[in-house]
C-alpha cells in the first residue's frame, strides 16, 4: 500500500506541475484522465465513508492509507477540464466552461474538505473522521448538483 501511495504522490506532483493543455493530445484523453482520477477518488472516499457511517469496521491503518491517497488524487481531476473536453463521453455539463470561476471555487472547496478528511483519517480517531466526512460529501454533491448530468 505504501508503494501505491508513493506512486500516487509522484504522479500527482508530476501532473500538477504541467500546464493542463500540454498534458492531453485530444479532448478524449482529458475526459478519460479526469474520469479515472474521479474513480480512484470515489473508491477511497467510499471506503472512508463506509467506516464513518458504520457500514464497515473502523480500521485506523486503512483509513490513514485511504486518506493519503484521497489527499493527492482529489487534486488531479481539475487538470482534465480543458477546453473541448465538454464534448464526448462525459457527464460534465457545458456550464463548467461557461462558469469557470464558480466551478473552480466549488472544486477548491472539495479539495479543501477532502484534505480535512485525509487529516482526520490519519488521526486515528473515528470521531474526527465522522466529523469531517459529511462536509466533504456535501462539497462533492454541490459540484455534482451544478455541473454533472444525471
Amino acid at each position: 500500500m505504501k508503494t501505491l501511495i508513493s506512486i500516487a504522490v509522484l504522479m500527482g506532483t508530476a501532473v500538477l506541475s504541467l500546464p493542463a493543455a500540454a498534458q492531453f493530445a485530444k479532448a478524449e484523453d482529458a475526459i478519460e484522465y479526469r474520469q479515472g482520477a474521479f474513480r480512484v477518488m470515489a473508491h477511497h472516499f467510499s471506503r472512508l465513508g463506509a467506516m464513518a457511517n458504520g457500514k464497515a469496521p473502523y480500521n485506523a491503518a486503512v483509513a490513514a492509507a485511504d486518506g493519503d491517497v484521497l489527499a493527492v488524487v482529489s487534486k488531479l481531476p481539475q487538470a482534465g477540464f480543458v477546453a473541448g473536453s465538454d464534448k464526448g463521453k462525459t457527464r460534465a455539463l457545458p456550464d463548467i466552461w461557461k462558469e469557470e470561476a464558480k466551478f473552480k471555487d466549488l472544486y477548491e472547496k472539495m479539495v479543501a474538505e477532502t484534505a480535512k478528511v485525509a487529516t482526520a483519517a490519519k488521526s486515528g480517531s473515528l470521531d474526527q473522521l465522522k466529523a469531517s466526512f459529511g462536509p466533504a460529501a456535501q462539497s462533492c454533491k454541490a459540484c455534482h448538483d451544478e455541473y454533472r448530468a444525471k
